[in-house]
């Protein structure tokens, strides 16, 4: 790759083709995704989100945003302490996404309903708990849906005891179509800068919840769906929409 290549209008003619590729390829792999989605939603459940890192921002893509779904939840590692009652300093821990037992403990924080269903993301699919958590979603009878880099997780072994990737244990696979290590653009003499997995991520989930929404809508039914608390009567029926998941979604100001 040349030194030109490297620039902001480089990085929008890679990005955008690799956006094109993703949305023509992950037209089936989509309309699975809303499959479930819709199951979730018909049988009053919860779209449970979960990821650690950069992934924690399709997380707050899908989980209680306007123009969103409002049966849905954010799982953060930071609801040991928030609703765990853990001391703060466990989050000083960097390597904390890869001890055991971290992902069962934040299940049993969210005491998920059987007819929810976990949307794991990760764009390598490997860390310990992402993996823990799909395990443990999968031996309680969730649905799962996967949001991973099949080019990453192909690319490196299994870290989790199991052998098994996300990508193993996910009903429905969304690939984000990025390269190992995720950066885009080479950069001469080796290494790559400029992430793509944010962009093609937040594509593949709005796809989802659009082609959810039309399913719903073609069958007479009315999704429930977030106003912006910004414009005048939103935030009350924002609540109005909420109370059928009373106890069961987290809205706090983080």
């Amino acid at each position: 790759m040349s030194v030109e290549s490297v620039s902001a209008q480089g990085y929008a003619r890679k990005s955008l083709s690799v956006l094109q590729e993703v949305v023509e390829s992950a037209r089936d792999d989509v309309a699975a995704a809303a499959d479930l989605v819709v199951e979730c939603v018909r049988a009053d459940g919860v779209v449970q989100a979960f990821g650690t890192g950069h992934s924690q921002e399709l997380v707050l893509e899908l989980s209680g945003r306007a123009g969103g779904l409002v049966p849905t939840n954010r799982l953060s590692i930071t609801d040991l302490v928030q609703y765990g009652g853990a001391d703060p300093s466990v989050l000083d821990d960097p390597l904390l996404e890869r001890r055991a037992g971290v992902a069962a403990r934040l299940y049993e924080l969210a005491a998920p309903r059987p007819e929810d269903l976990f949307v794991v993301v990760s764009n390598s699919g490997v860390n310990n708990v992402i993996v823990e958590m799909a395990l443990h979603a999968e031996e309680r009878g969730h649905r799962i849906l996967a949001l991973t880099s099949l080019a990453h997780t192909r690319a490196v072994p299994a870290a989790h005891p199991s052998g098994r990737k996300l990508a193993d244990i996910a009903d429905v696979v969304l690939d984000n179509a990025a390269p190992p290590g995720d950066s885009l653009l080479e950069l001469p003499g080796g290494g790559s800068v400029c992430a793509l997995s944010t962009l093609t991520g937040v594509m593949l989930v709005q796809m989802t919840v659009a082609e959810a929404a039309g399913r719903l809508l073609a069958a007479g039914e009315r999704p429930p769906v977030y106003v912006s608390a910004n414009v005048p009567g939103g935030f009350e029926g924002n609540l109005e929409l909420e109370k059928k998941y009373a106890g069961r979604i987290r809205r706090t100001a983080s």
